[in-house]
């Protein structure tokens, strides 16, 4: 319904996901180039008519978080001056979402602030998956839908694992209720690691909370950034009797040292999506398995298109 209005667009964060995408709506990839002047500035131009059309933007703000974010919004505004009818942001990783509330004096909700930045250029929806908070939602004046990677992440589970007894393993407090929807859905057990952090990307693992001798443990969490939090978790579990340890996250970040610590933690696999490309020394290390969300994101853009309920995705 109405395909031949919709246009979709992206930066360089992410190309792949952006044609995948396409591939499932069945629509080219919008023309446009994105490239640096050589003092760094990033120069936008769009390469066909979008007078009308109801266009969505592609692009995680993934490292380098700064350059994507500025072709993100220097993208919308090249589109909203083009007379678009309606720009949606599409992030599959929002950046900066860590810093979505004041932990300690003087320091800023940078979460907020990308929000205004991302409204103010122009867009008129939001459409991202797993944001590190629920509430960084309401930081928005437009809609926002917010997906899951879960039900592609549960499928690999119950067929990967289907003849294995797992235990879903929260890497902190803070996760286990996500973690908790995936042993219920998958009849599993929950364990909770202990964690206490002492200076940020850096972690120190407790204890472990919950059965876990003997079985398949899967750690589950959002993101993957320095992997300080899941390496440590798969070494404790294995104190504590696993029989072995996979590590599953929506977004592999993986900065700094965090390629090296997944090689030599006593991880079996690490299951991640596609919302973020995966560095070429991370493929190298033999470990790290992409499942991909990119129909997922598709079957949303075009339902947002064609006006119909988006929230049989959310869960």
């Amino acid at each position: 319904m109405f395909i031949n209005h919709l246009k979709i667009f992206t930066g360089n964060s992410n190309p792949q996901m952006a044609k995948e995408i396409c591939s499932y709506l069945s629509i080219p990839l919008g023309l446009a180039t994105v490239r640096k002047f050589s003092d760094g500035e990033t120069f936008v131009e769009i390469g066909e008519n979008v007078r009308g059309a109801d266009v969505f933007v592609i692009q995680s703000t993934c490292p380098p978080v700064n350059d994507y974010l500025m072709e993100l919004l220097i993208m919308i505004d090249a589109l909203r001056r083009a007379s678009a009818r309606r720009i949606t942001a599409v992030v599959p990783y929002y950046g900066y979402a860590r810093q979505d509330r004041k932990c300690a004096p003087r320091v800023p909700i940078s979460a907020k602030l990308v929000a205004n930045l991302i409204t103010v250029a122009g867009a008129r929806r939001l459409l991202s998956m797993d944001l590190h908070a629920g509430q960084i939602q309401g930081f928005f004046d437009i809609p926002v839908d917010h997906l899951f990677a879960a039900p592609v992440l549960l499928s690999y589970i119950k067929e990967q694992f289907r003849d294995e007894q797992i235990v879903m393993v929260s890497p902190d407090a803070g996760g286990v209720e996500r973690t908790r929807a995936f042993a219920k859905r998958l009849n599993a057990q929950l364990a909770i690691i202990d964690k206490r952090r002492d200076r940020p990307n850096e972690s120190q693992v407790m204890n472990v909370i919950g059965d876990v001798k003997g079985k398949v443990a899967i750690i589950l969490d959002d993101m993957i950034d320095t992997a300080g939090t899941m390496c440590q978790a798969a070494q404790a579990l294995m104190d504590h009797g696993a029989k072995e340890v996979h590590g599953m996250a929506t977004h592999p970040v993986l900065s700094g040292p965090a390629v090296e610590r997944i090689k030599k933690a006593p991880l079996k696999s690490v299951v991640v999506t596609n919302t973020i490309p995966l560095r070429e020394e991370a493929k190298a290390i033999g470990k790290i398995e992409v499942l991909s969300v990119s129909n997922l994101l598709g079957e949303a853009i075009r339902r947002i298109h064609a006006d119909d309920s988006v929230s049989s995705l959310f869960v």
